[in-house]
């Protein structure tokens, strides 16, 4: 196993800095500065300045989510897979590769844990799944580890660990609480959910499992609240547990921040002070309460998701699957195997098609990531466990609008789903095969990617060559010839999704991806063909034509090609000259001795007093320059000829004029 160019080195050093206010009067008179005292190294501090450079490698495989990773006192709930640089399967948590298929948790800070994961953890990002490449003394070959080796464990081999940071959260305290009725100490479980203390959890009884209810999940919770003095205030305790749904504000908002840290058939009580105390159906008046001691039993609560974050697409689980959330649902290449029924919405909920009637009782198959199926169906499976049955609202774009629509659904329909997941098939595992299995695994992922692109699905596509790409990063060809085609096949997946980045706009990212291919091999003539589209594409005209030159200098027969290309930016060039001369126009227009007056128009664009019908400066193919280039640094007001140089350069110098002053 092979370790690729996207290795980020993760230091070890940190710098301390002691900041110290001082007040120093108009006369400067000496001060006596009392010496502060410094603050003793944790014993995980102590290890950390163990850590010498290029130890600890880390290389991201899927990017997670949110804007923060994990810190001290936070639980992280992850697993883990450990692999020599072979490849060679050492442990898993994992069901899939022999392991329990139960997470990890620690809490930073408190558990012990091994040296590369407390350096390494806190840079990842929820739902992250990360490489870490750690030398022994990042793992258990470290001196003194607080964690003994497994059986077996080869802890003198530098070791691959695979990651998956599937949640944190602000971890449970231990603390003793006085009982002053019975004068005696308990132990309980508190959870500081707001920092100024005004939600406070306590931990009667622990749920099951550890996802928590979140917006707009529905909640059926018992729920009683008293005064800090015992006085009961509301209680609803009895008939149906009361149902709500998060995010929503039915119930006081410091009682749903406390829910929403609770799991399955957890009982606690949460306290609340005034400020979080808010008008709620549960309760319609708030009296001049200090602090109202809320005790919640959760009972049950449903997963419903806006899959979209405006409310247009929502999948609501009706039937709790088999496994744990996310960990258990379909991976992006699985082979998935449901049961559907499709209803019209504004057509009295008209069936449309069921699988169980329409398809002789059988399922339909389809692997995910391949746009078989409508993106609202895929988006809405993904996120489900096998044996789950789910309702998912779905709005036409995200249904059969942009799909081959059944001949009984009109253009523009508004579809409900109920879909049952029987089950899926993993992707097939790379570990293990020779380099030639890996080149035909490869071939037949990049192929689909290609049917993709040529259907106008770039994104998907695009998909299908990185996921290549990363498994790249794990081969290790054995020779040279291996080594050729692997790095032909993966220079060709580069352009790959350089040609989807073009496809979609993204210029300047299409640009970077070819330069991976350049920067190894200079002369590579696809590569310089695809950026000197892309430089075009963005309006780096110049840079586009050294490009198509370079083609013919290191490649004859790439002449006609590079030719073609270059008439191209001719044309274009041109384009974007005729368009700056009609806007330029009414400034040639005039008599020697008048002056041609200059304004800008309501949008902010160039123009005179005889044409205001100026047209905005866009590329052939519909992308507009200016979204394509990086805002420049000088934020000062440019003159309006700026705006066009060196294009209005060229367009003065064509009309005999040298030099043009605006009064």
């Amino acid at each position: 196993m092979m370790v690729a160019d996207n290795w980020e080195r993760k230091s070890c050093l940190g710098n301390s800095v002691l900041s110290v206010n001082m007040a120093v009067n108009e006369l400067d008179t000496e001060q006596d500065l009392a010496p502060s005292k410094k603050k003793p190294l944790s014993e995980d501090e102590k290890r950390k300045k163990k850590i010498v450079p290029g130890s600890l490698m880390k290389a991201v495989v899927r990017p997670g989510g949110g804007d923060s990773g994990p810190s001290d006192g936070d639980q992280v709930i992850y697993h883990s897979t450990v692999r020599t640089l072979d490849g060679v399967l050492v442990e898993s948590t994992r069901s899939d590769y022999g392991g329990k298929g139960t997470p990890i948790r620690h809490v930073l800070g408190k558990s012990k844990i091994l040296l590369g994961l407390l350096e390494g953890i806190p840079t990842m990002l929820k739902g992250e799944v990360a490489m870490f490449k750690m030398k022994p003394q990042m793992h258990y070959g470290e001196d003194d580890c607080p964690i003994s080796a497994p059986d077996s464990f080869p802890k003198e081999d530098e070791l691959h660990f695979e990651i998956e940071l599937i949640e944190f959260f602000k971890a449970k305290a231990r603390m003793y609480a006085f009982d002053f009725f019975s004068l005696s100490f308990s132990i309980c479980h508190i959870l500081v959910v707001t920092d100024d203390l005004g939600v406070v959890k306590k931990v009667i009884n622990e749920g099951q499992g550890w996802e928590s209810p979140r917006e707009p999940y529905e909640v059926k919770a018992w729920i009683s609240a008293k005064t800090a003095t015992g006085k009961l205030i509301m209680s609803h305790t009895k008939g149906e547990p009361y149902f709500f749904t998060f995010g929503k504000s039915e119930v006081p908002k410091g009682l749903e921040m406390g829910i929403g840290t609770m799991t399955r058939e957890e009982k606690a009580v949460i306290y609340v002070t005034s400020q979080y105390l808010t008008q709620s159906p549960l309760m319609p008046v708030i009296e001049d309460y200090d602090e109202v001691q809320f005790e919640v039993e959760l009972v049950h609560f449903i997963q419903v998701r806006d899959m979209l974050g405006d409310g247009r697409l929502i999948k609501r689980r009706i039937r709790d699957g088999k496994g744990d959330f996310p960990m258990d649902c379909p991976l992006h290449d699985s082979l998935l195997r449901v049961h559907y029924k499709g209803t019209i919405v504004n057509e009295e909920n008209r069936v449309f098609y069921d699988t169980r009637v329409d398809n002789d009782g059988e399922p339909l198959e389809f692997c995910s990531g391949e746009g078989l199926v409508p993106e609202g169906f895929e988006m809405s499976v993904r996120l489900m466990l096998p044996g789950e049955i789910a309702l998912v609202s779905c709005p036409p774009d995200y249904a059969y609008d942009k799909f081959p629509r059944p001949a009984n659904v009109p253009e523009g329909a508004h579809i409900q789903w109920e879909i049952e997941l029987l089950g899926f098939e993993m992707p097939k595992d790379w570990t293990g095969l020779d380099f030639n299995s890996i080149m035909n695994e490869a071939e037949k992922i990049r192929n689909t990617g290609n049917r993709l692109f040529k259907e106008g699905k770039y994104e998907l596509a695009k998909a299908k060559y990185e996921k290549v790409l990363r498994e790249f990063n794990h081969v290790n060809p054995q020779d040279d010839e291996e080594g050729k085609i692997f790095a032909d096949t993966r220079n060709l997946l580069h352009l790959n999704v350089a040609a989807c980045y073009l496809k979609v706009g993204e210029c300047r990212k299409s640009i970077e991806t070819c330069n991976k291919v350049l920067e190894a091999k200079p002369a590579h003539v696809k590569g310089l063909y695809r950026r000197g589209m892309a430089y075009m594409a963005n309006g780096d005209f110049e840079e586009a034509r050294n490009d198509f030159k370079m083609m013919m200098k290191v490649d004859k027969s790439a002449e006609p090609d590079a030719t073609a290309a270059l008439s191209k930016l001719k044309q274009k060039e041109q384009e974007v000259e005729r368009k700056a001369r009609k806007q330029f126009k009414g400034l040639f227009d005039k008599k020697p001795g008048e002056i041609s007056e200059v304004k800008a128009d309501e949008d902010g664009n160039p123009s005179t007093s005889e044409n205001q019908d100026s047209e905005e400066h866009s590329d052939a193919d519909g992308t507009n320059s200016e979204d394509s280039h990086e805002a420049a640094p000088d934020a000062r007001p440019r003159s309006w000829i700026s705006l066009f140089w060196p294009t209005g350069k060229r367009i003065f110098e064509s009309l005999g004029l040298q030099r043009c002053t605006i009064l």
